[in-house]
């Protein structure tokens, strides 16, 4: 590059705080959070340090748009997603840019909205389930009634019918060894990744389990080739019809990359967003009391059903104002595939860039009162797509956005329609920061709500299905862009 206009990447401001040998390590893992928002004074770019490694965050939206508009030359990588792909393998939020534009192509058709109505029958079905199967003045470990939720109903769209109650606890108990674990993971140096410990054991099995758990899955289909109308059957029928390589299917191995992307992304980050957005409604109440009026208005009696979405309104704009203000993807990394230049600085190829949703959604400059949770702060504004990224952006954004905001509206409806939820204690609640803003360790009491006229016949519909969903590990005890797509 011969523009002599611009600065290199090392002329950049370091961030203060930095340990000899560790670089900003220790902040970042005491409390990453705060760390993050201490660098939101720089309004463009600041240096950080993990050990002898430098990476560039970037902190002002329209920059951070370039970079996810430009995912050629800002590519998928960086220590979030070197963990993540030691799970998934190279599925759609994980894999580097040559292979990308395929595997969008190839996965695009279970996301196409002709499918989202019936997707949203079994949201409604599941939600209603675990709704159906709590009682008056329970205490929920609320994290953990989620993601039992979440991957019911994920199970319910990728495979048709849920698994065994055994092997569903199981899948839940692997995914939360897994998310635990990336955080810690992502911030140890790489000799220190590799010795024995028992949490790496933990680990490594829990990923095979999973792994083989999917395959078998994918095995049984392949064996079957019925469609079953569910997102793998989808995902099996795909040809790509612009493919240049001959490659027009996903072979077995690509099938269950894309399965273990979606089945942990659809599964942990929605499971999460519910959480904070119970958590929010219970320590606002005057909030959950217009949700429930809402509520009371829209259903008047009826069942849950996808067609309750044009009018779920305010429920629509708590799930925003959750993602804004607790995105699950609360950090994203890329590197620079060659040298470019952004904002006036030169960047080498092989750098590494950090981009921040939580830092962008809780900048004051950004957002009047960043830090309050005010819905309708959104009634009368869409969201900025440069000030408000929770699924990303470009073409790398979330491809199973409308999916997760479809089942998080329609799961929230389901439970403030016969619960009211109220805090255990008068502690703040703190996010537990993982790959995730984990909302681990959270729990709510519940109040039965004087029935709507709907709850007997939904209770009915909905005995089956809750019947098999029992409380499984809990998420906290083993510590969800995979943010689809980030």
């Amino acid at each position: 590059m011969t523009d002599t206009s611009t600065a290199s990447a090392g002329s950049v401001p370091l961030a203060p705080r930095a340990w000899p040998l560790l670089g900003h390590a220790l902040p970042l893992l005491r409390d990453p959070l705060a760390f993050i928002m201490s660098l939101s004074g720089y309004r463009e770019m600041v240096r950080v340090r993990l050990g002898p490694s430098s990476a560039v965050m970037i902190c002002d939206p329209d920059l951070t748009r370039q970079v996810f508009l430009n995912d050629r030359t800002f590519d998928k990588g960086g220590p979030i997603y070197d963990r993540i792909r030691e799970v998934i393998g190279d599925g759609l939020s994980t894999c580097a840019y040559p292979l990308h534009r395929r595997q969008r192509r190839l996965c695009q058709p279970s996301f196409h909205p002709s499918r989202l109505a019936g997707y949203g029958a079994v949201f409604a079905r599941a939600a209603a389930a675990k709704a159906g199967s709590w009682r008056d003045g329970d205490v929920l470990d609320v994290t953990q009634e989620m993601m039992t939720l979440t991957t019911r109903a994920t199970m319910e769209t990728m495979f048709s019918g849920a698994l065994p109650a055994e092997t569903m606890q199981r899948c839940l108990a692997d995914t939360a060894v897994i998310v635990s674990a990336f955080f810690r993971r992502m911030m140890t140096p790489a000799l220190l990744r590799r010795l024995p410990t028992r949490q790496k054991r933990r680990y490594d099995d829990a990923r095979t389990r999973l792994a083989a758990t999917i395959a078998e899955i994918i095995a049984e289909r392949r064996a079957d080739p019925t469609d079953h109308a569910d997102l793998l059957s989808t995902l099996v029928a795909a040809v790509d019809e612009e493919s240049e390589d001959g490659r027009r299917q996903l072979n077995d191995a690509e099938l269950a990359d894309e399965a273990l992307t979606f089945f942990l992304g659809g599964m942990e980050t929605t499971a999460i967003t519910l959480a904070w957005a119970l958590h929010l409604l219970a320590t606002n109440p005057d909030v959950q009391h217009r949700l429930k009026a809402e509520t009371d208005r829209v259903l008047a009696g009826k069942k849950l059903d996808p067609a309750h979405l044009p009018s779920l309104g305010l429920a629509s704009r708590v799930v925003t104002e959750t993602l804004r203000l607790y995105p699950p993807a609360w950090m994203m990394t890329r590197v620079v595939r060659e040298d470019a230049e952004l904002g006036g600085v030169r960047f080498k190829g092989g750098s590494t860039i950090v981009l921040s949703p939580y830092l962008l959604h809780r900048r004051a400059d950004l957002y009047d009162e960043p830090d309050r949770f005010d819905p309708d702060r959104w009634l009368d504004a869409q969201p900025d797509r440069a000030t408000y990224i929770p699924f990303g952006a470009g073409a790398r954004k979330c491809i199973g956005d409308q999916f997760a905001l479809t089942e998080a509206i329609l799961a929230l409806t389901a439970i403030v329609d016969r619960w009211a939820l109220t805090p255990v204690g008068d502690q703040p609640f703190q996010p537990k920061v993982e790959t995730s803003l984990s909302s681990r360790g959270l729990r709510l009491r519940l109040t039965e709500r004087r029935s709507s006229g709907a709850g007997d016949a939904e209770r009915s519909a909905a005995a089956p299905l809750s019947a098999s969903v029992q409380p499984s590990t809990q998420p906290g005890a083993a510590a969800c862009p995979v943010k689809h797509g980030k």
